[in-house]
């Protein structure tokens, strides 16, 4: 046989193919009318299984074996998200309840943030509420955390993520733990610069203090000066303060210009950071699961069995509602060895049936499913 003639002969097998995925999926309709009448769940793990096994059954060596089990798992995978979008229709998928409002209020509220007056997190909060904002501090995330929990604060402000140091992996540990929601986010670029006490001067500097990642970023500039020795402290604006407090001209603190205007520090050596670009993304938290009329984008966590193809086919729920999805990370799961959570950011609103279609059905495949915010 050549190969025009191989080839023409395929055509045909994938034609019958079609007609037959075509008929079987009309037949999967019925399946879900059936589990809608008699309120069953549209997964059926151990159904699943035991047609796995029959198929690899009746097929021929090893190969073809392994074939066959990929091959009808995503067959009853497609065959699931159908009946999702009928159990939809029906609205007999669990809903996921978030309050639509015209806009986040940020007139005549209470906002906490991590650290002292001139961090960075301070800087995020003054950039998307104003410098009349209401405003109080506290030590750690957590502590951020369960201030908007208890209703202390309408709204918190917080890191997720570093453009150079990555995410910030136990913010989002803590967004799975508590009920507070990411309502939005504001970029702030970093600019690091070399401050120290009025009539100071670079070679009087003999220690430097900052966040110890401040001074990761500050790499090409430390190494070029080893003279210098570098202290973390909890971040760079308590490294301001203790420069400003100690009001010793060997001292000085890797901070931003806002701490520099605090604390009364003059600039030795501008934006010493590395990467020029770098920039930390800040989220607001508050309790309400609200989102704005404009919001376009959707953050989700949830967790999966440790079972082969389990996260590829929570995502291919994505890829049938046709929404893309912009980031993915993984955190472990605590007390639970080689489980994973995961953490995904899509493009989106709440109010679209894409989205609603897609969220809901990976809450009825998945475990600890939660809506982390839309903003």
């Amino acid at each position: 046989m050549d190969l025009l003639q191989i080839r023409d002969e395929i055509d045909v097998i994938d034609k019958e193919i079609e007609r037959l995925y075509e008929e079987r999926m009309k037949l999967c309709e019925n399946v879900a009318e059936y589990k809608i009448a008699n309120g069953k769940a549209v997964l059926d793990t151990q159904r699943e299984k035991e047609k796995i096994d029959k198929i690899k059954s009746l097929a021929n060596g090893e190969f073809n074996k392994k074939g066959a089990e990929e091959l009808f798992k995503q067959i009853m995978a497609i065959s699931r998200k159908l009946q999702y979008q009928i159990l939809a229709k029906h609205d007999m998928l669990s809903r996921i309840e978030f309050e639509e409002v015209p806009e986040i209020i940020k007139k005549g509220v209470k906002v906490v943030y991590q650290g002292v007056e001139g961090a960075y997190a301070y800087e995020a909060m003054i950039e998307y509420f104003g410098e009349d904002v209401d405003n109080y501090n506290v030590p750690t995330w957590k502590d951020a955390m369960e201030e908007v929990k208890c209703g202390n604060a309408d709204y918190a402000v917080i890191p997720i993520e570093n453009s150079t140091a990555g995410s910030v992996t136990q913010v989002y540990d803590l967004l799975a733990n508590y009920d507070n929601y990411i309502v939005g986010e504001v970029d702030i670029t970093i600019k690091h610069q070399l401050l120290g006490v009025k009539g100071a001067k670079l070679e009087d500097i003999k220690t430097i203090y900052s966040h110890p990642q401040a001074l990761m970023q500050c790499d090409r500039f430390l190494d070029e000066n080893r003279q210098f020795k570098t202290v973390s402290l909890q971040n760079t604006a308590v490294s301001a303060k203790k420069v400003k407090d100690d009001n010793d001209f060997t001292q000085a603190a890797i901070a931003g210009k806002t701490a520099a205007r605090l604390h009364g520090l003059e600039i030795l050596k501008a934006d010493i950071n590395d990467n020029d670009k770098n920039t930390t993304r800040f989220i607001v938290l508050s309790k309400k699961n609200i989102y704005a009329k404009s919001a376009n984008k959707v953050s989700i966590c949830f967790e999966l069995a440790h079972e082969t193809g389990s996260l590829y086919n929570i995502l291919s729920h994505f890829i049938y509602n046709g929404v893309n999805m912009s980031r993915i990370e993984s955190r472990p799961v605590e007390d639970k060895n080689w489980e994973y959570r995961f953490i995904i950011d899509v493009e989106g609103n709440l109010s679209e049936a894409s989205i609603q279609n897609a969220l809901r059905s990976i809450k009825e495949e998945s475990i600890n499913f939660k809506v982390l915010g839309n903003y």
